[in-house]
């Protein structure tokens, strides 16, 4: 069996050793008989699984002790709509409008209450982040929201907005533990895991206590009720279960590679190797600004796009998948998650040498 270099967005790359593992596990997890994917939500073996999992990201993450963390359903995009249900008390926000999923979030909160934009990157196709230090936020406003690291665009926020005091929320889908962060900083933190974190089916949200009450919008429904999951412990219902001990491995995995301050160098060692090769390239170049570059996911083009067509044709009979960029913005996307191993992204760049002779 010959693994390829999956370079895909989410779903992603995992961990071999993660991999292996669940395989080893998958008939019989630790003398139970079963597998995870079988076992009861409610059995003593999988309350373990799960609070392991929350005990191993509390300690990666140091997050503090008035945050809880959930393990929830409905992926990144449902929380565009949990968000305000859950805060927007004065029927006011604001949204910084960096990319496609900031966007989506901006129009359902428009559902919601008055959703402000106060800064946008769209006049240039979203390849920066704006400038956030002084931003029009009224005393009014519940929240300020923004989307950390771009996933389709490639950009990433290198300083936090000024928020004036008001409370931060964060999708950090596609950066979640790439490096340290300041909880703290924050009042919610969420993220799908398909990107960075596990396979797909369960999103984590970090959120301070005061946050979680029943003072929430009218109509909203039980199971978004962020006080529904926090008083169950993610247990209110059944949880994507495998998923999340899925999720539990990686956590080991990362701890076991150092923690986050390790993975933050790794990740920047990676992302330099590509970055510099595409600074020098004359047929490739990158779509961001260099301020505003993401570790995690790296947009690139040609200027031609049948050449972009010819080189992911290319790339994926070499064995490098998933290069494409997304539909939006055409070209190719490197997306090079913490479970890309260093040997892949150099190969890459080999790969790319190479055509850039054969098509000058």
């Amino acid at each position: 069996m010959k693994r390829v270099y999956n370079f895909s967005a989410g779903p992603a790359v995992l961990p071999e050793e993660v991999l292996k593992e669940a395989a080893d596990e998958m008939l019989d997890y630790k003398g139970s008989g079963m597998s995870v994917m079988e076992m009861s939500h409610r059995s003593k073996v999988y309350d373990n699984i799960i609070k392991e999992a929350e005990a191993d990201l509390r300690e990666l993450m140091n997050i503090p002790d008035n945050y809880k963390v959930l393990f929830l359903q409905g992926g990144a995009s449902q929380f565009f709509a949990e968000v305000p249900m859950n805060m927007m008390k004065n029927k006011k926000a604001g949204y910084i409008v960096t990319g496609q999923w900031a966007k989506k979030a901006y129009q359902e909160a428009k559902i919601y209450g008055e959703a402000v934009e106060l800064a946008s990157s769209a006049d240039k196709t979203f390849s920066y982040i704006p400038d956030c230090s002084d931003l029009p936020i009224t005393d009014d406003m519940d929240y300020v929201y923004i989307c950390e690291n771009n996933t389709i665009y490639g950009t990433k926020y290198k300083t936090l907005p000024n928020t004036k005091g008001k409370d931060l929320v964060a999708d950090v889908s596609s950066c979640f533990l790439s490096e340290p962060v300041d909880v703290s900083k924050y009042a919610v933190i969420y993220g799908g895991v398909q990107k960075n974190v596990g396979p797909a089916g369960c999103v984590i949200a970090i959120i301070r206590d005061d946050l979680i009450t029943d003072d929430v919008l009218p109509g909203t429904p039980t199971m978004l009720k962020w006080k529904t999951q926090a008083d169950a412990d993610s247990l209110y219902n059944t949880p994507p279960c495998y998923t999340i001990y899925i999720c539990g491995k990686v956590f080991k995995w990362l701890k076991k590679m150092g923690g986050l301050e390790a993975m933050k160098a790794l990740n920047e060692k990676k992302a330099k190797i590509l970055y510099d090769y595409l600074d020098e390239s004359s047929l490739f170049k990158g779509t961001v600004e260099k301020e505003s570059r993401s570790l995690m996911n790296v947009p690139f083009v040609t200027g031609n796009e049948e050449l972009d067509a010819k080189f992911v044709k290319e790339a994926k009979e070499a064995g490098f998948e998933n290069l494409k960029g997304h539909r939006t913005v055409g070209g190719m996307r490197a997306s090079i998650y913490n479970a890309m191993p260093i040997e892949g992204v150099e190969a890459l760049v080999e790969f790319m040498k190479k055509f850039e002779k054969e098509n000058a």
